[in-house]
């Protein structure tokens, strides 16, 4: 890759899991009433849904986690927690005329196996009870291989769990211990044999390139470790160093931090050894093999991305339950309270736990369209009405500058990413970023694009 294009565009960008992005939000979210009436709207097309429930504890703080979390080790907060979450669902539930039916159903954090099997099956066995599933339906959780046992996994595969994402980062114990994460290979190995004795199909890693003290040696190990236990599913993320949201990323020096080009280089390395390994590269940092799912949706043409990450399922009304969380009904997004206990007074008081959102304008809507299509498929148009906006006249300006740099190729209003481009489509998404260059922001908000 040229260093020249690397310090080029090695500028802090979003990372497109949202259009807008939730700093161009609107001011004042959306009211209750509004909100509701975005979801039933939603619903009365298609009543098929998606689910995410965030289970914010840990016991204890990886100082590299940008995640909205708490740190305890009381486990008496459980149930107080899941008893919230359960009524939150049962607000859902009375706005629907029928049972919806359940697409897809992601537990995410904290760490969700923080908590006991038991509270875990308390609260999906309640919402299972009142869904219908679809056809082909994916229920995954995330999983801390030091803390998971295997009977999270037993009463997770009874309920209906295939999918397993398992956060390693790296597997180096000098790297592990600067961001304080206890693991060790051990953990991962075991973890991955119980999950695929009890019938999971696909398992993911997530990895991180870019940790304090990550060098080649370490990307070299890390992935000599992942020809052994092969997953399904690789998420192989850039690290975002963003101390001004995440202080305890300030435990470590920036100068522990690769930058730049050396940062580049190491997923570059990965990237390498993972397609010798047979995996391809699906978006932005991600990776499976031809047998998984996300891979079978990228050739149909139907990958998606939200706010779990991608997908290969495009549900219009997604809907998330816990502190912090956010719906998407495609119109509106609408985030939780992230404070756990303004959650709980909330949730007991009746009400939803709105404490920001957004409702989308037509311009909104288009754009979002067309940054997904580059986030999924690498190229987007707008030849029809219907796919225009004046913004995209505005944005030619700066796609001139990107198909100068080799980034993109235009044949009159369809863009597709090049090969050369791939690394930068954070930089792509963000000439189409309408909100972004009506409000260029004053101070920090992104991790750097590269």
């Amino acid at each position: 890759m040229k260093s020249e294009l690397i310090q080029k565009y090695n500028v802090p960008a979003p990372r497109y899991t949202s259009y807008p992005t939730v700093p161009y939000w609107q001011d004042s979210p959306p009211t209750t009433m509004e909100w509701t009436g975005k979801v039933q709207a939603a619903f009365a097309k298609n009543n098929e849904i998606s689910l995410y429930i965030h289970l914010p504890y840990c016991e204890s703080l990886c100082t590299y986690c940008g995640c909205n979390k708490r740190i305890t080790k009381n486990h008496a907060v459980e149930a107080p927690y899941i008893d919230s979450v359960i009524k939150e669902w049962k607000m859902y539930r009375a706005l629907f005329p029928q049972k919806p039916v359940l697409r897809e159903l992601h537990l995410g954090g904290g760490t969700p196996t923080f908590f006991q099997p038991e509270e875990l099956h308390r609260l999906l066995s309640t919402i299972l009870a009142d869904v219908d599933l679809a056809e082909a339906y994916e229920f995954g959780f995330e999983a801390h291989p030091g803390t998971t046992q295997r009977a999270h996994l037993e009463v997770l595969g009874d309920l209906g769990f295939r999918r397993l994402s398992i956060g390693i980062q790296d597997f180096d114990p000098k790297i592990l211990k600067i961001i304080n994460r206890y693991q060790t290979y051990q953990h991962v190995e075991e973890v991955t044999r119980w999950a695929r004795e009890l019938g999971y199909h696909s398992i993911n890693y997530d990895l991180i390139f870019g940790l304090p003290l990550q060098t080649q040696e370490n990307i070299l190990d890390n992935m000599a470790k992942l020809a052994l236990l092969k997953p399904e599913r690789i998420a192989f993320y850039s690290y975002a160093h963003v101390p001004w949201v995440s202080p305890s990323q300030r435990a470590y020096s920036e100068a522990d931090l690769p930058k730049g080009e050396e940062k580049r280089a190491l997923y570059e390395t990965g990237r390498r050894l993972l397609e010798e390994m047979g995996y391809r590269e699906i978006g932005l940092d991600h990776f499976a093999l031809p047998s998984d799912g996300l891979s079978k949706a990228l050739e149909a043409g139907h990958l998606h991305r939200n706010f779990m990450g991608y997908t290969p399922f495009d549900t219009k009304l997604n809907l998330a339950l816990g502190a912090s969380s956010i719906s998407d009904s495609w119109t509106t997004y609408v985030q939780n309270e992230k404070k756990i206990e303004t959650y709980q007074a909330r949730i007991d008081a009746g009400e939803f736990p709105i404490l920001k959102g957004h409702l989308l304008s037509a311009e909104d809507q288009i754009l979002r369209k067309h940054i997904l299509n580059i986030m999924c498929r690498f190229e987007t148009n707008w030849c029809e009405t219907a796919d225009q906006t004046p913004f995209l006249s505005e944005a030619k300006i700066r796609l001139e500058e990107l198909i100068k740099d080799g980034l993109i190729e235009r044949q009159a209003n369809c863009i597709k990413v090049t090969e050369e481009g791939q690394p930068f489509i954070r930089n792509i998404c963000m000439a189409l970023d309408g909100r972004y260059w009506a409000k260029k922001p004053e101070g920090q908000l992104f991790s750097k694009a590269v």
